[in-house]
């Protein structure tokens, strides 16, 4: 059985789809409600909208703690990745690995999965990002933390807020960086 549910969060009304093996898909607030669940959709065609099961309130309740600026990690959330590319799937895991409030650049994804010239790939495939949040797209910056790339409704400026809520400084970051 497929399904899905709409919730709320501080930054507008997200929407989840599940299925037997995890989360189809994630997706951010769009203009309307009725916009998210069209888009929500696209990941499963067929499915109901139902109250969620304990499982997947957990991971619903999880995106909108982190939302509100909590220090929560959304590595348990079980994710269904098998209509996702073998390279997509590459790329979402080790995205999945960028703490709230760091970030990581599409050069440094491409290298970490082991093709360091993959790094306009890494950007399409993070364009391509079903999950969002739970493969947190928003933390991977182009070079010198440049903010850049974001598909989600609002663009750079949703990326942004997103990234102030998880407490990222740019600045602060480059510093650290430097250190190490």
């Amino acid at each position: 059985m497929y399904a899905y549910a709409l919730f709320d969060t501080a930054i507008g009304r997200c929407g989840l789809a599940w299925g037997p093996r995890g989360v189809l898909g994630v997706q951010l607030p769009e203009r309307s409600e009725n916009a998210t669940r069209t888009r929500l959709m696209r990941h499963c065609p067929n499915a109901d909208e139902i109250e969620p099961p304990k499982q997947i309130a957990r991971a619903i309740g999880d995106i909108a703690a982190l939302l509100r600026g909590e220090k929560k990690s959304l590595r348990t959330i079980s994710l269904d990745m098998a209509r996702v590319p073998a390279f997509n799937a590459r790329v979402y895991e080790t995205a999945r690995a960028i703490a709230p409030g760091m970030t990581r650049t599409y050069g440094e994804i491409a290298r970490a999965i082991g093709d360091a010239s993959a790094a306009r790939a890494v950007g399409q495939a993070l364009g391509r990002n079903p999950f969002a949040i739970v493969v947190p797209c928003h933390r991977v910056v182009g070079a010198n933390s440049k903010l850049v790339g974001f598909s989600a409704n609002g663009g750079i400026a949703t990326k942004l807020k997103m990234l102030q809520i998880e407490g990222w400084r740019a600045q602060e970051q480059l510093l650290f960086e430097e250190l190490i």
